[in-house]
């Protein structure tokens, strides 16, 4: 929760506005949830901060604090989840999905760095582009700030601990933060075993921008490094991640009359290492079943917009391009001797697109709209595997280029209907191309073997809703939404081990064999509301919820899934905060979050029980800039399900952690 007003009040800051447009006129005929940056500096952790919007999750429930980079990809309203993530994530225009695989680094993104967040829930098509599927997270970094910082200590049994900080001066802000220690046993319980122990995780991130204004623009150019090493919790699970990004920003902000513009170019490399294991059935030995030594990827782009007004309209035009190549390289098939396999799989995609928007207002009315239309490209992919006692191909795949045209488009209305309540409706389309992971690479889990799928298509989108909401002393929306999306991309259960089967080769005992496939589709009616206000003086009460009936139409590719629901998709969750300033310098917050059921798998064999966690956090203000705080995760040490194998071994999120710390802001 943000700090109260009246401390910060003695304190000036002067504020130099980034290098990006301000959020459009027409946007706010779309679902909008704005985060601050006060909210965020309470949280350690982006992924997690932004976790307390229901319907905005991870892969799996687990956060960064140990989830594997690949399950880190985030999607909004609990439209079937996936390890690439269904939405869009943007730093001031540029992507920070990885160019491989789509996920999100969020060690990379420290919340310090960040002045606010606005989420676009829905199809974003528009001025965002392919890959907003399912809405769009577009984090903004400061201005020029006098300083950000923050530096705390987790206890389990263990000490973990973390610093960032964000400063600037003279144009310049430097943001980097540092964690480093060890976390918990996900296993817990009767099925532990010797293997058994707790996640590491050790990251840095540093990114330096300078701007400055340039005949009436704003030019900022950025630059920034990461790189992070992770235990997954069992005795040579491991994983690691490393990239880099730069970028440069020319923004001329738009005046009452005359044009405003953006021009931005970008560019990312990332590498990934990830080791996996064969584990026997009583966890007291493993070997390496799989070795991805490295992924390098490389992603650039460029994107424009132009904004003016005329009498009565805003308006906006614009493009950008996005492109990826990269290749995984591994050493697979190991019977106890060493591996004797190496594989190399990857290729290059594209997508490149124009749009135009615009919106006009009339009295309580304000209306918007605007279509796009994207080319997508897959190209060079390519799949060899070799033995590497002979330096013989056992395996030689090199599918067929392919492209496509996809047009989309959205339109919203809204509604004053009084000086503090409004409806709004729209209509929208979006779609995603497959990432080179999905497209290229299969993955091993324990026992379980994913196929990749060199012949996968684009997901697209189609949803319409209806909201309504008001703004004073009590801040509330509420909306309604059905979405279809078409040719999800999903993992299909198409065998079962002990067995040997084409390209995939042996799947052991216990263990299901998936492919990926475009599974017919994906059907999702649901409500989502949020409420917040101040009910007493000091006393702050916030609260958020979705329920969201969605199932799967398998298709002609799938129709064993038909009236599925979809894996890793609850139908309920509820989040509630409450904030209260005990005096000037004590702060009390708390915060519920639940959710329901969910499943592991497409098949809805494997059920993840129920979830609920609570927290709370006390803070004693030092000064007005500084603060010392306890808080606590999982006040209720709850045991929350976040992994089942097809054997029924379960695996756990985070016990109750103890946080101590301080943090700085001016």
């Amino acid at each position: 929760m943000e700090a109260p007003v009246d401390m910060q009040a003695e304190v000036e800051t002067v504020v130099i506005t980034a290098a990006r447009l301000p959020l459009a006129t027409g946007e706010s005929t779309f679902s909008l949830i704005r985060l601050e940056s006060g909210e965020l500096v309470e949280a350690q952790r982006l992924d997690e901060i932004l976790g307390q919007t229901p319907g905005v999750a991870l892969f799996r429930r687990t956060s960064s604090i140990a989830a594997n980079p690949t399950i880190q990809g985030i999607s909004l309203r609990n439209i079937a989840p996936s390890g690439a993530g269904r939405a869009l994530v943007t730093l001031d225009g540029v992507p920070q999905n990885d160019p491989f695989g789509g996920w999100v680094i969020w060690s990379a993104l420290p919340v310090e760095g960040l002045s606010g967040v606005t989420i676009v829930r829905g199809s974003g098509a528009g001025p965002y582009g392919a890959g907003a599927l399912t809405g769009v997270i577009g984090l903004e970094e400061h201005g020029q700030i006098d300083g950000v910082a923050a530096a705390g200590t987790s206890i389990t049994d263990t000490v973990s601990g973390r610093a960032a900080a964000s400063l600037g001066f003279d144009g310049f802000l430097f943001t980097g933060s540092v964690e480093s220690g060890d976390g918990y046993v996900p296993v817990r319980g009767a099925g532990r075993g010797a293997l058994d122990e707790k996640t590491t995780l050790d990251s840095w991130s540093l990114s330096g921008r300078y701007q400055a204004e340039v005949m009436g623009a704003i030019a900022a150019v950025r630059v920034g490094a990461y790189d992070e090493e992770r235990g997954g919790g069992v005795d040579g699970l491991r994983s690691g991640a490393n990239g880099e990004t730069a970028s440069l920003t020319i923004v001329r902000p738009p005046e009452d009359v005359g044009l405003g513009w953006k021009l931005q170019g970008w560019f990312r490399q990332s590498n990934l290492e990830n080791v996996f294991l064969k584990v026997e059935a009583d966890r007291s030995s493993a070997r390496p079943a799989n070795h991805q030594y490295a992924t390098p990827a490389t992603g650039w782009g460029l994107n424009s917009a132009f904004r003016g007004q005329t009498t009565g309209w805003e308006w906006e035009v614009g493009g950008d391009a996005r492109f990826a190549e990269g290749q995984s390289r591994e050493r697979t098939r190991n019977l106890g001797a060493g591996f004797t396999r190496e594989r190399r799989a990857g290729g290059n995609n594209s997508v490149a697109g124009v749009y135009a928007e615009g919106s006009t207002e009339s009295g309580p009315w304000l209306i918007s709209g605007g279509a796009r239309l994207d080319r997508w490209s897959t190209s060079n992919g390519m799949r060899r595997e070799v033995n590497l006692e002979t330096d013989e191909p056992t395996l030689e795949l090199s599918p067929a280029d392919r492209d496509g045209v996809v047009p989309t488009g959205r339109i919203g209305v809204r509604r004053d209907i009084s000086e503090m309540n409004w409806f709004r409706a729209s209509v929208y389309a979006g779609f995603r191309a497959p990432t080179l992971n999905e497209l290229h690479r299969p993955f091993r889990v324990g026992n379980d073997i994913t196929e990749a799928n060199a012949e996968l298509e684009p997901e697209h989108l189609y949803g319409l809703e209806f909201g309504t909401g008001g703004e004073g002393w009590l801040n509330w929306q509420a909306t309604a939404f059905y979405n279809h999306l078409a040719d999800p991309i999903t993992n299909v259960t198409i065998g079962s081990g002990p067995g040997v089967f084409p390209v995939a080769g042996y799947v052991p005992a216990g263990g299901s064999l998936r492919k990926r496939q475009n599974g017919g589709a994906i059907n999702a009616l649901g409500v989502e509301a949020e409420i917040s206000g101040e009910i007493s003086d000091g006393i702050l009460l916030s609260a958020g919820v979705i329920a969201n009936w969605a199932s799967v139409d398998g298709g002609s590719v799938a129709p064993q899934l038909d009236g599925m629901e979809p894996a890793q998709t609850p139908r309920f969750a509820l989040n509630m905060q409450a904030d209260w300033q005990v005096s000037e310098r004590v702060n009390l917050a708390a915060d519920l979050r639940y959710e329901g059921r969910r499943f592991e798998d497409d098949l809805n064999s494997r059920t993840l029980s129920p979830a609920f966690v609570a927290g709370a956090r006390a803070g004693w203000r030092l000064t007005p800039e500084m603060e010392i705080y306890a808080a606590v995760e999982n006040l209720f040490d709850a045991n929350v399900e976040v992994k089942e194998s097809a054997s029924g071994l379960e695996s756990f999120s985070a016990p109750r952690i103890l946080q101590l710390g301080i943090t700085y802001r001016r």
